[in-house]
């Protein structure tokens, strides 16, 4: 037996797919396998473990999906170098550099429009002391508010350092190597990022205007998916949100399967659409993650996390051995934002002011004979020629957008940008133009010092 083949063969105990995957993954990056070490082949290695070629061949493509191995043909499988081609999708997404006037690449929420903490700050007549690391982990007085607000009936609920922070930290607790996660594409890439990392097979799930579309979401249940992760409303970077109707139809697909649901409610309260959970439908298959960053303040790093329990259990089992729980001292901040009429004032001009950008840097590339989809969110989806062009493009006038391919699972002949509308507040007449350009295919190349076109 060639002793590559016995490296592999003696390092596998589980016998399915996923477990060959993973003792292979391990053998790897503790360099038992070097880069560019050659792999057995399906048959060879079928024949050590006396298993069928099928589970070898999945394995294998479980292994070259997470960029482990590559193939070249007839000359066989290599492993790949894990120091090479590893930056994640999320660091591909901002546009840098000292030429960028007007950054619309970020996605994030316009600064001047956040509520001030301040006086909610001077006003707090006690602040939570924690004398013990055993304490429960969110204050009983903001549990009482969130689940007077929760869109459905939630076993439990906890509090973690952000809507991102909640999600990798559910994704840890709920998937494994080999798991079918379904998720929109487009999609958000840190989420990409997240199921790369844990090893999940993502499953790629259309769009239309109501949001996932059905038939697709019913081949991957049909197909063993185990997790679906959904964006309600305001979908990033679509702008699409869930219909009434579309909630009905996908709760009718997953109602009653062995299928977790991760719903990411990241723009929260600033969405200007109604949230539409399927939590209200299927609760007990359903955790509803709702974001504050984008609507109260992303340094506040807060997010609430509510639904079926055993994953949140999971979650906070896990949180125990390092962070153990958000500071009770922000949760009382949140706590204080949430029933202040001033707060929520506050955030209703900000949600009105979003929504006004939005729509009106539309209807101006509409009028270009630019189409965008979707009517809710911090960005919009801006279908162009072709993106390693446009993206330049733009920057040569001090215009800063993202590429549309991080946020892509499966690339195609569609190239996109996403747009970040939520601070386009001055001279957004003259940068949407410059935009409808670029989806165009054009762009005047003698930009003045403003950075607008001559």
């Amino acid at each position: 037996m060639p002793q590559a083949t016995k490296i592999i063969a003696d390092a596998i105990t589980d016998l399915s797919a996923e477990g060959i995957a993973r003792a292979i993954g391990t053998l790897v990056t503790g360099n038992s396998l070097a880069p560019g070490a050659r792999l057995p082949t399906v048959r060879e290695l079928a024949g050590a473990l006396s298993v069928s070629p099928t589970t070898v061949g999945d394995a294998w493509q479980i292994l070259r999906r997470h960029r482990v191995i590559h193939t070249e043909g007839r000359r066989g499988s290599f492993v790949r170098d894990l120091a090479q081609d590893r930056t994640p999708r999320y660091w591909r997404v901002p546009t840098t550099g000292d030429a960028i006037k007007v950054d619309l690449s970020s996605g994030v929420p316009d600064a001047r429009l956040l509520p001030d903490p301040l006086p909610i700050i001077r006003e707090l007549r006690e602040s939570p002391v924690v004398a013990s690391y055993l304490e429960p982990p969110v204050l009983t007085s903001l549990e009482e508010i969130l689940r007077a607000r929760w869109p459905f009936d939630p076993e439990r609920i906890t509090i973690l350092n952000g809507a991102m922070d909640a999600l990798d930290r559910l994704i840890q607790a709920v998937v494994t190597v080999g798991d079918k996660v379904g998720i929109s594409d487009p999609g958000f890439p840190p989420l990409f990022d997240m199921l790369d990392l844990a090893g999940a097979e993502s499953i790629p799930l259309p769009l239309d205007d109501a949001g996932l579309e059905p038939d697709a979401v019913r081949r991957a249940a049909d197909n063993g998916m185990t997790t679906l992760i959904i964006q309600s409303r305001a979908h990033n970077p679509v702008g699409i949100s869930m219909t009434p109707q579309r909630r009905d139809e996908l709760a009718s697909i997953l109602a009653g399967r062995p299928i977790l649901v991760l719903e990411d409610d990241h723009s929260g309260s600033v969405s200007s659409a109604e949230l539409v959970s399927l939590g209200s439908v299927i609760p007990e298959q359903v955790v509803y993650v709702w974001s504050f960053s984008k609507s109260h303040g992303p340094d506040f790093r807060l997010a609430a996390v509510g639904g079926v329990a055993d994953p949140i259990n999971s979650v906070e089992r896990r949180r125990t051995l390092g962070p153990s729980w958000t500071s009770r001292l922000l949760q009382g901040i949140l706590a204080s934002m949430l029933t202040s009429d001033a707060v929520e004032a506050s955030i209703a001009v900000a949600t009105d002011t979003y929504a006004q950008r939005r729509k009106q840097v539309v209807e101006r590339l509409a009028s270009h004979g630019v189409t965008v989809g979707g009517s809710d969110g911090l960005n919009i989806w801006i279908p162009v020629q072709n993106e390693a062009i446009a993206v330049p493009m733009l920057a040569a006038h001090g215009i800063g957008v993202a590429r549309g391919q991080p946020f892509r699972l499966v690339s195609d002949n569609n190239h996109h940008i996403r747009v970040t509308t939520s601070a386009l507040d001055n001279n957004w007449e003259e940068i949407t133009d410059r935009l409808a350009e670029a989806s165009h295919g054009y762009v005047d190349a003698t930009p003045n010092q403003n950075g607008g076109r001559r």
